[in-house]
């Protein structure tokens, strides 16, 4: 996939591989990150999107693999494979490279089962260990050889530090000797050119027969190796060069070790490098909040869900997401409304989103978007103008319309910035026209931004095309950046030059002349969105009021169940204290019958004893039953209610006595007082026939549940035919609608209450926004306070 450098700079994608490549760890996994390329097939994707996916689960365990830090070792790898000799650091960084190997390989075999994509990177790593184990021990963590690398380099280091020592006890001896310090500068020794000397004064050069090797820069002192140091420092010299010899052998031994190993240690960096990107795209993907969206065609449906532009999400910026969908035949998208109110932040926003997914990196949508894989983006986007070439904006502009045009083809996506613009609006809209036509012919998408009306008139004329404006605040002078699919926009223009400073009296001249001269859509979209604020204040105050009666609704029925436990508590204990007594009771009578038997009526003691037994008994039954109610054992001996509306069942949780107002399926609709709910049919039981005996406590608990029942809110009454939208999703809500709407006009209603609640507002704009342009709606107004307020919208039909 070819992108232009213009396409791909005016879109941001070079900004997204920067991205990615600050969040590797290693050079060659910045390297490759920074060149990200697009990808060819499908499947190609799919799978970069499962190995960064498999790289998001090892972050989130949380673990990073062992390869931050590895230097990119090629350069001595193709010398080592040529035959040359590496330098320490060249080895030790070879050995650095085998180590992290080797703990990659361990970390992923473990979880091959669920990181099956990377444990096969980690396959192409070669397990070096005995040649990293060797490197290793040649070295120390200096970065000097050590004597550990071979045996001969040891020997020859030992002869070479046994002469060191012995030159410097001779010259100890020589320092100590009054004669012979007399004629130096100093009483010390040094090194100059790899021979030991003595600082002999200039004067008593002749007491001190030797080789000069260097002097002071006034000449006053000669460095001096004395005659009888001569032989041994040969012989130091010839040790000396045996060591450079063995340790050129030792890093000639190893650069050959890797040199035939150089091919398979280069796959390994290279697997280490797609890991390291892998790594890298899970924390942009994280960073991004991304998802991979489902794959569609390059001609296929395009459906995104919360779409938020990558580059203002990675500065920091709060990011309104947006939804974008052409569906059923929809091949251009048509957007409008103010200037700096996100049209192009959203042009470019899908158009890098189609770049990061070529690129086989997720994308900031949420999950459940459908994106199309296209093949090709070509984009206008930004000033044309080139006066090098003598051409001015609109010519450059039109230049780049026709090498978008050659080079468009079905699976293309092609996005166009305020296109036909800076010239007569007119005749511009006519070439906007004929261009968007040509491309739809070959069968490419296209997303535009416009304020010409002709454009935004296309969507009623030819159903390829969908609009979508921007929103602008006029209460806060300033745009919303949140995206509306299928309606246009106004510009806005005089409001935004009030809000930057323009004189209050030009302002309103270009009022006054914008109304007299524009065209019958633009006083239509602006009474519509005058009508919108209305709709999103009343919007506002429906949600509050909702909010407010479901926290009531809450809080009663948390009063009802505490109600109806405490209840059932102080009988089990006025039970308990009954069958206290009658024990006691029962103990009593024992001692009498005892006495009574002594004294001979034995028939009238057994029938007394008979009726007292019965009673304990049947006050302890009651007593057990009640302990089993407190542990919430279902009830027995009580069937199910006759389901059928106007009958009367108690809810078994609470035990509030309910009437059954509506019956679908399995469940029911019912009221408990000012109280109204949904339940399940087995969450009913019959209603007792008889009430309950009185017990300590019992009217102070009927009096509580009265006043309960006094604050409790009034059910909400709904006028009929109804529909309800709350918690659906924007275009699912206006699709019902739509449906509803033309029910009831077939019907012959002359009016209708759709409920959607207060929510946060969202939903109740969307709508009212599309009863203002509506064919059905004659008018429409927020519900009364019986209604239910302005969490629902009451509609007149025509």
């Amino acid at each position: 996939m070819e992108i232009a450098d213009r396409t791909r700079a005016s879109l941001g994608f070079d900004e997204i591989r920067r991205a990615l490549a600050a969040r590797a760890r290693t050079e060659v996994g910045r390297e490759r990150a920074a060149a990200r390329p697009f990808l060819a097939t499908h499947d190609e994707v799919l799978a970069s999107l499962a190995l960064i996916g498999e790289a998001r689960a090892l972050k989130a365990e949380p673990l990073s693999l062992p390869i931050g830090g590895l230097t990119d070792i090629r350069g001595s790898l193709e010398r080592a494979s040529r035959g040359g000799m590496l330098e320490p650091r060249e080895l030790i960084a070879v050995t650095h490279v085998l180590f992290a190997f080797e703990r990659t390989a361990e970390t992923l075999e473990t979880r091959k089962a669920t990181l099956p994509s990377m444990a096969s990177l980690s396959g192409q790593m070669p397990q070096l260990d005995k040649l990293a184990t060797r490197m290793e021990r040649a070295f120390e963590a200096s970065g000097e050889i050590s004597d550990r690398a071979s045996p001969d380099l040891k020997a020859a280091r030992e002869r070479a530090r046994g002469l060191h020592r012995a030159i410097k006890t001779r010259l100890d001896r020589m320092l100590a000797d009054e004669k012979f310090s007399a004629n130096l500068r100093e009483g010390y020794y040094s090194v100059r050119n790899d021979r030991y000397v003595v600082p002999v004064l200039a004067q008593s050069r002749a007491e001190i027969p030797g080789i000069v090797h260097n002097a002071s820069q006034s000449g006053q002192t000669l460095f001096v190796e004395p005659t009888e140091m001569i032989g041994v420092g040969n012989d130091l010299a010839i040790a000396l060069s045996v060591v450079l010899d063995e340790e050129r052998k030792v890093l000639l031994e190893l650069s050959h070790q890797v040199g035939r190993e150089a091919a398979g240690i280069a796959r390994g960096l290279e697997a280490a490098s797609r890991l390291d990107e892998a790594e890298a795209a899970a924390l942009l993907a994280n960073d991004l909040q991304a998802s991979a969206p489902e794959l569609q065609p390059a001609d296929g449906a395009l459906d995104v869900r919360g779409l938020r532009h990558p580059l203002l999400v990675l500065q920091g910026t709060r990011v309104i997401a947006n939804e974008i969908s052409l569906r059923e035949g929809a091949r251009a998208l048509v957007i409008s409304g103010p200037n700096a109110g996100g049209k192009t932040a959203t042009l470019t926003g899908v158009g890098l989103c189609a770049l990061m997914l070529r690129a086989g990196l997720p994308v900031p949508v949420d999950e459940g978007s459908r994106l199309p894989l296209f093949d090709a983006v070509h984009s206008s986007i930004g000033d044309a103008q080139d006066l090098a070439a003598g051409l001015s904006t609109f010519s450059g502009h039109v230049a780049a319309l026709k090498q978008i045009i050659a080079d468009a083809h079905r699976g293309a996506l092609v996005l166009i910035d305020e296109i036909a613009a800076d010239t007569d609006p007119k005749e511009g809209a006519a070439i906007a026209i004929a261009v968007l036509e040509a491309l739809l012919e070959k069968g490419s998408v296209a997303l535009v931004t416009t304020h010409l009306e002709e454009l935004k008139a296309l969507a009623h004329l030819d159903h390829r095309f969908v609009n979508a404006r921007v929103g602008f605040d006029p209460t806060k002078m300033a745009p919303t950046f949140r995206l509306q699919l299928g309606a246009a926009g106004t510009s806005s223009a005089i409001d935004i030059a009030r809000r930057v400073g323009l004189p209050a009296a030009i302002c309103e001249r270009a009022t006054e002349l914008s109304q007299n001269a524009g065209g019958a859509l633009s006083k239509a979209l602006a009474a519509a969105q005058a009508e919108q604020r209305q709709l999103a204040d009343a919007r506002d105050q429906a949600e509050a009021l909702t909010r407010t009666l479901a926290a009531e609704r809450t809080a009663l029925q948390e009063q009802l169940a505490a109600h109806d436990r405490r209840r059932t508590e102080e009988e089990f204990k006025f039970r308990e204290a009954l069958k206290a007594e009658l024990q006691f009771a029962r103990g009593q009578v024992h001692e009498l019958l005892e006495k009574l038997k002594k004294e001979g009526s034995q028939k009238a003691t057994e029938k007394a004893s008979a009726e007292l037994a019965a009673r304990f008994n049947e006050q302890a039954a009651a007593a057990s039953k009640l302990e089993r109610t407190l542990q919430v054992e279902p009830e027995a001996g009580l069937g199910p209610p006759t389901l059928r509306v106007g009958a009367r069942a108690r809810h078994r949780s609470t035990g509030a006595e309910v009437e059954i107002l509506e019956v679908a399926g399995d469940e029911l609709t019912v009221q408990a007082g000012a109280l109204r709910m949904k339940v399940r049919a087995d969450e009913l039981t019959a209603p007792k026939g008889a009430a309950k005996a009185p017990f300590p406590g019992e009217a102070k608990k009927a009096r509580q549940l009265a006043r309960a029942d006094e604050v409790a809110p009034a059910a909400l009454t709904l006028a009929a035919p109804t529909l309800d939208l709350r918690g659906l999703r924007a275009d699912e809500a206006l699709r019902q609608l739509e449906q509803f709407l033309d029910r009831l006009t077939r019907a012959g209603d002359p009016a209708g209450l759709v409920i959607h609640g207060h929510g946060t507002g969202a939903l109740k704009s969307s709508l009212r926004e599309y009863l203002g342009s509506s064919p059905y709606a004659s008018t429409f107004r927020p519900g009364d306070s019986h209604e239910g307020g302005d969490g629902v919208t009451v509609v007149s039909l025509r």
